[in-house]
């Protein structure tokens, strides 16, 4: 076989393969496109916590469900909590938060939120989706 035959031979099928492979990496999909941002948050979360043995310092956060719940202030009352949800609205990556700017980050591209979801600084354009949170004795209950 020639060095033109074998090339010949070889273009359609790595054609294919590489087609192949630009379409699975593509970034598009039915989600992005029903859902600006590709991220649709939790829905009707019922999630409880012990405070007596989790969320026990200010900045301390758990996720459960989709959903990252963070103490901001020592009391046990509603208001020193916040419950939002833990994909970034940008591309759904899970969320951090940073108790020094007592904000919510997203590693991937940089996106920042308030602790009630509003958004900060882009790219993400829209805001997180918070929850509604309840304190009975020393079980805190994410509702939403």
């Amino acid at each position: 076989m020639e060095r033109r035959e074998f090339l010949g031979n070889l273009t359609g099928p790595v054609f294919v393969a590489c087609a192949a492979c630009m379409g699975a990496c593509s970034k598009g999909g039915t989600t992005a496109s029903t859902n600006p941002g590709g991220v649709n948050p939790p829905a009707n979360a019922n999630i409880t916590v012990n405070l007596a043995t989790s969320l026990l310092s200010v900045g301390s956060s758990v996720v459960q469900d989709g959903v990252i719940i963070v103490r901001l202030a020592s009391s046990n009352v509603p208001a020193s909590f916040t419950a939002v949800q833990v994909a970034c609205t940008h591309e759904g990556t899970s969320i951090n938060f940073n108790s020094g700017s007592n904000q919510f980050v997203c590693p991937n591209h940089g996106s920042t939120f308030t602790t009630s979801g509003a958004v900060v600084l882009g790219p993400a354009a829209r805001a997180l989706k918070q929850y509604t949170i309840s304190v009975t004795g020393d079980t805190l209950t994410v509702t939403g």
